[in-house]
């Protein structure tokens, strides 16, 4: 199965519509077999989506993630899991262990309500917090 998170610096990337990247792992039988960055050269939550569903992705562990990219992403018949922080590397180990950390509570409230890496507000940045692997 093939497992993709939102990737920045390897960390999760707080906001799954603004992810530069994402990390693609293929795990079977508890094992990760295979691992890949994926550059995002697409915008737009269904592009994502529809990008990672023809990569034969079939769940996202993600942090902050809002309805629109919820609602594509189940559009594609991809799960996911909302909440995720840290370690991109360690989220899937975590999740291979049945020990994942997740909020299925999670839910961006409103575009540029505030960075979710930093909390700084995301108009000053411009949506562009690398640094943090917020907004």
């Amino acid at each position: 199965m093939r497992i993709a998170i939102p990737y920045y610096m390897g960390q999760v990337f707080q906001h799954f519509g603004h992810a530069p990247q994402f990390k693609v792992y293929e795990v079977e039988n508890h094992q990760i077999l295979m691992e890949m960055v994926v550059e995002v050269e697409t915008e737009g939550h269904t592009a994502v989506a529809e990008l990672l569903r023809s990569m034969d992705v079939r769940v996202v562990l993600c942090g902050n993630i809002g309805d629109r990219a919820m609602q594509a992403l189940t559009d594609a018949g991809i799960m996911f899991y909302g909440g995720v922080t840290g370690s991109a590397d360690e989220a899937i180990t975590a999740l291979v262990e049945g020990g994942l950390k997740y909020d299925p509570e999670i839910k961006l409230s409103a575009p540029n309500s505030g960075c979710a890496g930093c909390g700084e507000d995301c108009g000053d940045c411009g949506g562009d917090c690398g640094s943090c692997g917020g907004c």
